[in-house]
């Protein structure tokens, strides 16, 4: 009773209104841009200082990481900046098309000569230095086509068979194709994502369970099946056991982030990131950050995070329609979760999954993924309604 009454009241509150105009056509939400605008200012010194090492052993640039990482910022500044100013209603129109797309790229992925294998995970397409991940981009897919597969539904979320487990169809595709590459890390995001969403459409909380407790054995298998999955998840449980192999991630990870201190070692300083801390300029940056900016940048960093979730919850709950509601919901989500899974892994409370920290780890796909979902979100708040704040 409790999930009806709150999809009623959601689907009151977010009543499909037209045109648009009749809401406040206000500036960007500055607490939104600020804290987002820091997160890509703090990724980007991290990133230097984290690969600087690498960087120069490897192609005998310091800055060489940085350099890509500050090209790929200024295109998805710029694809950031089309998705604010377009009428996101056009992605209701393509979301089938982009679901379609999503599942097309991740299948491109898993074939021979086309697909780009790196450390034994067949997760990139491209050529050269120039190589994408699809799966970043099926996140955003996937959030638009259940935005608005939940805004044509409505109250039907609250059924079982009819609402919730159709929705779920594409969601287990899409997270059984980017197990195959293997990327459990992306694969169980896929799946919390639309979880948040599904939770927010006001389904059944002892249905979203019934479906937990339906997948998660399958999940269980597909983990315990291979070798380098179920070694990860074991060395969560116990990565002193064996601190040279399958918990050296964690481990190295925990030493740097406990020798930073309350102030940290100091920008620049940090001694695991000459090829002690693996992935240290990618999944385990915050590793990195901890240790050269100590408790206090790390819990800004963390802080951040939190004032991005805030306001864009303030932004969904005064979307103008049920699309911008969900819209939003989906892409904060994706960025929250990502930040707080990523953060779980580097302080051994959460397997290690590789899922890079959202605007600071390297990455040019993720980097434009997360600011096309900021600039959605901004998009989005641009039409609020004239009593909100």
């Amino acid at each position: 009773m409790r999930s009806a009454a709150r999809s009623r009241s959601l689907g009151d509150a977010h009543e499909d209104r037209s045109p648009v105009r009749s809401f406040v056509n206000a500036p960007p939400d500055t607490l939104l841009v600020a804290s987002v605008s820091i997160l890509v200012a703090v990724g980007l010194i991290m990133i230097y200082s984290a690969s600087s090492a690498v960087a120069y052993s490897d192609h005998l640039d310091p800055a060489y990481y940085f350099k890509r990482q500050l090209m790929w910022l200024v295109v998805g500044a710029a694809v950031a900046f089309a998705a604010y100013r377009m009428d996101y209603h056009v992605l209701r129109k393509a979301a089938p098309y982009l679901l379609v797309a999503s599942v097309l790229g991740l299948g491109l992925v898993l074939i021979p000569h086309v697909g780009i294998v790196v450390n034994g995970a067949r997760r990139w397409i491209g050529a050269s230095s120039f190589t994408l991940q699809p799966s970043e981009f099926a996140k955003l897919g996937l959030i638009v086509y259940l935005a608005a597969m939940l805004t044509q539904r409505g109250e039907r979320i609250t059924q079982l068979t009819r609402g919730l487990v159709p929705l779920f169809v594409p969601v287990i595709l899409l997270a059984i194709l980017v197990m195959r590459e293997p990327d459990m890390g992306t694969a169980s995001l896929l799946v919390m994502v639309a979880f948040a969403m599904f939770f927010a459409a006001g389904a059944r909380i002892p249905h979203l369970l019934a479906v937990v407790a339906t997948i998660a054995p399958f999940g269980a298998l597909l983990v315990m099946k291979s070798a380098y999955q179920r070694a990860r998840v074991l060395a969560f449980l116990d990565p002193w056991k064996d601190p040279q192999n399958t918990g050296f991630h964690i481990v190295q990870s925990l030493l740097a982030l406990g020798s930073g201190g309350v102030l940290g070692a100091g920008l620049g300083a940090s001694r695991a990131k000459f090829f002690y801390l693996p992935e240290q300029y990618t999944d385990f940056i915050f590793s990195v950050l901890g240790e050269e900016l100590g408790v206090v940048g790390s819990v800004t960093v963390v802080l951040l995070f939190l004032v991005f979730a805030y306001r864009a919850i303030r932004i969904a709950l005064t979307a103008p329609d049920k699309f911008g509601f969900f819209l939003v919901v989906g892409c904060a989500s994706m960025v929250v979760i990502q930040a707080f899974v990523n953060i779980g892994v580097v302080t051994s409370s959460w397997p290690v999954t590789g899922v890079p920290l959202p605007f600071i780890s390297f990455g040019g796909s993720s980097l434009i993924v997360n600011l096309v979902c900021f600039a959605l979100i901004a998009n989005v708040g641009r039409f609020r309604r004239v009593n909100a704040r």
